[in-house]
């Protein structure tokens, strides 16, 4: 009777699981969103922006409020009077300066921004969440989905782009992917063909990081009409919202810079391959001759028409998209530590990033034999399964593919907690119960290698690492940028990760920042900063600079000390200090050293 009643409690739960899914999403979700607000309340606080991107979208959401065109996205703020070429858009501003506008009356300007912030990146997290419960009821079972929410919690890489004050356009993304990975495991043909659409046309509005995922999600669309000619109806509608929806994308989001044959954004480049993309699917759709042989063809010679237009329309774009000079690839971007693969950041994190991943395909790869009797679903089962799979053989080319790739992976971990729980728990031994179930959860939820390295010593902190990370966290603070913003406006030349911090907490103009587009101002600090005196001093009057600011230790410092050790900064590290610069007084516990340029 004891395990009668077990039983009948177990199913009343899954049932409300299944009729209240959508509540139980939200009620995670506010979990989460609870989680993370006390994770990161101190930096709400004191509004620490810490990466350059998020500094530079406040200021572009700023720039908009205060009146600069929609189309306008450049920052005068940084290379004045010329300003920034920034190839975002304006969708990702949207929410952001919304939550500022409904707050500015009740909580001052200062607070305003302050909570936009902590509330702008949690929105996208909701969208996310909502998809991979339905990616795991499409594919998994109905009731599995919270299981997923087990996964997410310890996809840290993915988590990181959800947290308060994390305002880039990176969380928007990921949800968007998510969206469209649920819209292939969608049974609904032409519901599914929909939404991969949308999705993929306001992913390409927001940027072009997430296009080899879209890529993979139109071969995806594709064979599976090959296979089944009763997918026509899921091709025909993500046909026509690809086209649709990418040059409405276009027309209201591109921003003066993105309508040139620009590479790294939504740019006629790119919308018109999705028209040309769009218009030949849909023709595919239309045709769908009965053999799978001559759909293939037909497939395959589209295929070939897009890659042919593109090769021969758009020839520059067959190479690297951000287009950066030999010079500036070599002076900074291939410092960029996210732009590493994920082996060259040590074993550690390494592990933490790739567990959830691998745990995810061994998932998806269990989930398709169990379910390869039906063939209908194995298919949407294998073309769900490939954009994660994707996202974690990337990892070994760019460690930045990792918050996509823990996120995918939730869906095919949640089919290993489902389906081996059970077996473990009715064993008829108890120890095999607790024991095996407790080892499959944290196994399949990602939770075992974060425990196991938290019992594994740390490698020893250096001096030298020791003051690198002081001076990155004291150089972000708004305390020490205090007595910088006391010092009458100016152009301040500073290092290039400093630039849109500089910008966003004080009334001072900069050179620029670490964005590609801006590959002559990225160049001429790095060379300042690596080149003699007499070349540092032409480099930084050629911006009509007021003053120089160095963060003594810092990371971008060890660029110089290893590469330039007798560079301009290792001379100023010194004391060798040119007469055109006046040292001017921050305070003895200020991180930063500042000067006046006199001559």
């Amino acid at each position: 009777m004891r395990w009668r009643k077990e039983e009948e409690w177990q199913e009343l739960i899954l049932e409300l699981v299944d009729r209240h899914w959508k509540w139980v999403v939200v009620l995670v979700w506010v979990g989460f969103c609870a989680s993370f607000l006390i994770t990161k309340w101190t930096d709400i606080h004191v509004f620490n922006l810490a990466d350059t991107d998020d500094n530079m979208r406040m200021m572009q959401v700023r720039a908009l409020l205060h009146g600069q065109g929609w189309y306008d996205l450049r920052q005068y703020h940084l290379n004045a009077p010329f300003g920034a070429n920034i190839h975002w858009s304006r969708l990702v501003d949207l929410p952001l300066a919304g939550l500022i506008l409904l707050l500015r009356p009740f909580l001052g300007g200062a607070g305003a921004e302050r909570w936009a912030v902590a509330i702008a990146p949690l929105l996208p997290l909701l969208v996310m969440m909502g998809s991979l419960a339905l990616i795991v009821r499409r594919l998994v079972d109905r009731r599995a989905y919270p299981l997923a929410f087990l996964g997410l919690f310890f996809a840290g890489s993915t988590n990181g782009m959800f947290m308060p004050t994390r305002i880039d356009h990176h969380g928007w993304q990921l949800a968007l992917l998510a969206l469209s990975v649920a819209a292939i495991a969608d049974p609904k043909k032409a519901r599914g063909g929909l939404w991969l659409g949308i999705g993929t046309a306001l992913s390409l509005a927001i940027g072009l990081e997430m296009i080899i995922y879209f890529a993979v999600a139109a071969a995806v669309t594709v064979v599976s009409w090959v296979i089944d000619a009763d997918e026509r109806e899921r091709l025909r509608a993500y046909a026509v919202t690809l086209g649709g929806g990418t040059a409405i994308a276009f027309l209201v989001f591109a921003s003066n810079d993105n309508w040139g044959a620009v590479c790294d954004a939504l740019s006629p480049v790119w919308l018109s391959d999705a028209l040309l993309g769009g218009a030949l699917l849909f023709g595919l759709a239309l045709l769908s001759p009965g053999g799978w042989k001559q759909r293939l063809m037909l497939a395959a010679a589209a295929g070939a028409i897009i890659a042919a237009f593109h090769g021969l329309m758009w020839p520059h774009c067959l190479q690297r998209l951000e287009g950066v000079s030999p010079e500036v690839d070599k002076l900074w971007l291939s410092h960029v530590r996210e732009a590493r693969p994920v082996y060259r950041h040590g074993w550690r994190i390494a592990s933490l990033v790739v567990a959830l991943p691998i745990t995810g395909t061994i998932g998806w790869g269990l989930l398709a034999w169990w379910k390869r009797a039906d063939r209908e679903l194995l298919r949407r089962i294998i073309g769900t399964a490939l954009p994660g799979i994707v996202a974690a053989l990337l990892l070994l080319w760019q460690t930045r593919t990792g918050p996509a790739a823990q996120m995918l992976a939730t869906g095919g971990a949640a089919a290993i907690l489902w389906f081996l729980v059970p077996k473990a728990w009715t064993s008829d031994k108890s120890l095999i119960r607790v024991a095996g179930t407790l080892m499959l959860v944290l196994i399949g939820g990602g939770a075992v290698l974060p425990l196991v390295l938290r019992y594994v010593p740390d490698d020893p902190v250096t001096a030298d690492s020791r003051a690198i990370s002081r001076a990155n966290y004291l150089c972000n603070s708004m305390w020490a940028y205090g007595p910088v913003a006391a010092q009458p406006k100016g152009v301040v030349f500073t290092f290039i990760d400093f630039g849109p911090r500089l910008i966003t907490v004080t009334h001072h103009n900069s050179i620029g920042g670490p964005y590609h587009r801006n590959g002559e101002q990225i160049a001429d600090v790095m060379n300042a900063f690596r080149g003699s005196a007499e070349r540092a001093h032409a480099l930084i009057a050629k911006y009509h600079s007021n003053y120089l600011l160095v963060c003594p230790n810092s990371s971008t410092t060890t660029i110089f000390r290893a590469e330039a050790p007798k560079g301009f900064y290792q001379q100023l590290a010194h004391g060798q200090v040119p007469a055109w610069l006046t040292p001017i007084d921050l305070g003895k516990d200020s991180p930063f050293r500042m000067w006046r340029v006199t001559g």
